[in-house]
């Protein structure tokens, strides 16, 4: 993989924003953009055990999904304050998948103020992610094509990102969002994954209150490094085009997708992995060809 660092900044305005980063879709890292939160020492695990400690959540790991299983479904159930006791306590690689906040902790809507950057948020799924210090997320991008403003919380966090425009680097597995399961990205093969030696990208580390932009259909791998959790804030798509391909991801791609695994479980997952590779082999020599 070719990493270069994000562009990196204190503070920024709306102009400039929208002028370098959201229209050119690049991403970029505003180093301690929660801090203007009146509510700012709310954004806490202990605020989170305090309020939501009752709460059973569905929690996922490191181990890929079941191919005989549902994908979204959690490995294990706990109660939030036993989760988070736990991930506070012990090195832990589960971790709690798209925990929604106006559906489950409104009061924690009350902590916070959208950032004015100039886009239109989607203020119905302001999303919570929270990971062990072990934890690590699938590279993927998300269904909706959204826009995205990441928010980290309590431990750091390293990401991988990269464009649309590198996917046939990514061994992407067809009619899904995520690549192949057993790519190390902290440790990357790149004997078993040549053509991932070409992928093009940003390595960023974010800390508590860093926010970072993800441009539409970016795709990222996130790693815990200590426990922590963060806040997505997502925008509606900005174009006809992009709407039409929102609605055709979520609506044709993934249910064809789940209608196949329920029909052929393993077969049908073993043959996605086995085209992705087909495919990324077919980039790599597209690639050499054009720099010989």
């Amino acid at each position: 993989m070719l990493l270069s660092e994000v562009d990196t900044v204190e503070n920024i305005s709306k102009e400039r924003f929208l002028k370098h980063y959201f229209r050119p879709q690049k991403p970029v890292l505003i180093k301690g953009l929660a801090k203007s939160w009146d509510a700012y020492d709310k954004w806490s695990l202990d605020y989170i055990y305090e309020q939501a400690g009752d709460q059973e959540v569905g929690l996922y790991d490191n181990k890929p999904a079941d191919p005989n299983k549902a994908t979204n479904e959690p490995v294990t159930t706990m109660k939030m304050r036993d989760y988070i006791k736990l991930i506070k306590s012990q090195p832990s690689d589960l971790r709690i998948f798209f925990y929604i906040i106006t559906d489950k902790l409104p009061e924690l809507l009350k902590n916070f103020s959208y950032p004015d950057l100039g886009f239109k948020y989607f203020k119905r799924i302001p999303t919570l992610f929270f990971g062990g210090s072990e934890a690590r997320v699938l590279m993927h991008y998300d269904v909706d094509l959204g826009d995205l403003l990441h928010f980290q919380f309590e431990g750091k966090k390293r990401v991988l990102l990269f464009a649309p425009e590198q996917a046939p680097f990514l061994y992407k597995v067809p009619l899904s969002v995520h690549t192949v399961y057993n790519i190390d990205y902290e440790n990357p093969d790149y004997k078993l994954f040549p053509a991932l030696a070409q992928a093009k990208g940003y390595e960023i580390f974010m800390e508590h209150g860093d926010a970072l932009f993800m441009p539409s259909g970016y795709w990222h791998f996130n790693r815990y490094l200590e426990a922590g959790f963060s806040v997505t804030l997502r925008s509606f798509p900005n174009s006809p085009i992009r709407l039409v391909n929102m609605l055709r991801e979520v609506f044709v791609m993934r249910y064809t997708d789940k209608i196949l695994r329920k029909l052929f479980k393993k077969k049908w997952v073993d043959y996605k992995q086995k085209r992705a590779f087909k495919q990324s082999e077919a980039a790599l020599a597209k690639q050499k060809h054009k720099t010989s």
